[in-house]
């Protein structure tokens, strides 16, 4: 799939399946470098969690490795 702003029709099912995962891949990188970013930033995780929609203890569960390997 070369064109980003095109879906691939449900009828091509590997088209459609690759371009899920891609875009999943793609989610949750940016997903990483938000909290990241939030962190360094003073973020609580009360205040990441809802942003992302989830839980305190969802997005600490996640993501605290993330921050963990900041600060060594």
């Amino acid at each position: 799939m070369s064109d980003i702003n095109k879906i691939p029709p449900t009828d091509q099912p590997a088209e459609a399946l690759a371009a899920v995962v891609s875009l999943r891949h793609l989610a949750d990188k940016l997903e990483r470098q938000a909290v990241i970013e939030a962190t360094k930033q003073g973020w609580t995780w009360a205040q990441i969690a809802e942003a992302l929609g989830v839980t305190r203890q969802a997005a600490h569960k996640k993501h605290a490795h993330l921050v963990k390997q900041l600060k060594e």
